[in-house]
């Protein structure tokens, strides 16, 4: 078998099951947003600061939120200029790499929720735990101000 007709039989594969698993849907789902975060920060410039979502908090009180800058920081990390990225927003690193790691989990673990139909469930598992954790991780800074600003 060829490499190509191996990759055609996992994409077939793929789309044959994605009727009758809801896991492969959301999987499917998950990484189409990861990709348009990933594409709206590429699209977008930061130095003609042309994006077309602005921070409504920050419209309206005329201070910056602890997300402000996400959007910035994002684009310049794919642009390679990381210093940068993190006078736009501290955190910014941190989300990017959640996303990242959420792309690249979709990715595999769709792979091996075909290729291994006997540890579904427990592959499901991991993604569930995994997942939170590394939300966690990356998202603390947030719930922290968060947390701060409503019981201060």
């Amino acid at each position: 078998m060829t490499p190509l007709r191996k990759s055609n039989s996992f994409l077939t594969a793929y789309f044959s099951e994605l009727r009758n698993k809801p896991y492969l849907k959301i999987n499917l789902v998950f990484a189409g947003i990861v990709v348009l975060v990933f594409a709206y920060s590429f699209i977008f410039s930061p130095d003609k600061n042309n994006y077309p979502v602005v921070c409504i908090y920050e419209k309206v009180t005329g201070e910056q939120c602890f997300s402000c800058g996400l959007s910035h920081s994002f684009s310049l990390i794919l642009r390679g200029r990381f210093n940068e990225a993190f006078e736009w927003n501290p955190y910014g690193l941190r989300v990017f790499l959640f996303f990242f790691s959420q792309l690249l989990i979709r990715i595999l673990f769709s792979f091996y929720y075909l290729k291994e139909i006997n540890n579904r469930r427990q592959l499901i598992l991991y993604d569930i735990f995994g997942s939170t954790i590394i939300f966690l991780i990356a998202f603390y800074p947030f719930f922290l101000q968060l947390f701060k600003s409503v019981f201060s």
